[in-house]
């Protein structure tokens, strides 16, 4: 395998990481937003914020993925690089 190979495999995990991330923040933000009225004694948000919020969730096991997937690559990167000595 060319290390080219195995640097657009790390880079895809890493590109997983940032956008699990992002989408992470956003639920995150999403929160805040989502509870706020709660404290502020106000009218809630209808059950579509609430369900936003699940995006925390799925921005963690997108991030996950894509460390495992960085961790793969790492290994095969290092099996081969230890069978060819």
């Amino acid at each position: 395998m060319s290390n080219e190979t195995q640097s657009s495999e790390a880079r895809a995990g890493d590109r997983l990481v940032q956008v699990g991330a992002i989408i992470f923040f956003v639920g995150a933000v999403a929160t805040l937003v989502t509870v706020a009225p709660l404290f502020l004694g106000t009218d809630p948000f209808p059950s579509i914020a609430y369900a936003v919020c699940m995006l925390m969730g799925v921005g963690f096991l997108v991030a996950a993925a894509g460390v495992l997937r960085s961790v793969a690559a790492q290994r095969r990167q290092g099996r081969a690089s230890a069978s060819a000595t």
